[in-house]
């Protein structure tokens, strides 16, 4: 739930760090792999990198954003110190890719629960 209101723009990314830096390290790598599947989901695709980079917030130059450059998605198993950088680039490419299905596929209304979600309350993380 939580990954998707972030892809959706109803949690604030800063939320979803917290969140995500709270987890422990083998949680931290589920949902990574989640993510990279929900990329998969909603179709992600090479062209929405640059994209993704730009709005992650970190340096084309850091692990995670070379390794998605060259389309590979092995970030749960890259050191702890990555695993933060990588799930805000993966959280960018999923709202980059999701925005783009709902846009697209969803805009007249959809049966995908996902994409109906209610507003969090504020004070849940």
């Amino acid at each position: 739930m939580i990954l998707n209101e972030l892809a959706q723009g109803l949690r604030p990314v800063a939320e979803g760090v917290e969140w995500f830096e709270g987890l422990s390290e083998d949680d931290q790598r589920k949902v990574l792999h989640a993510l990279v599947l929900f990329c998969g989901q909603a179709r992600a695709c090479e062209e929405d990198v640059p994209e993704s980079i730009a709005c992650s917030g970190i340096r084309p130059t850091h692990t995670p954003a070379v390794m998605l450059t060259k389309w590979r998605f092995g970030m749960k198993a890259l050191p702890a110190y990555e695993l933060t950088k990588s799930f805000r680039l993966l959280v960018a490419l999923f709202c980059i890719a999701d925005t783009r299905r709902r846009t697209l596929y969803c805009a007249g209304g959809c049966g995908h629960t996902w994409h109906n979600l209610p507003d969090p309350p504020r004070d849940a993380i």
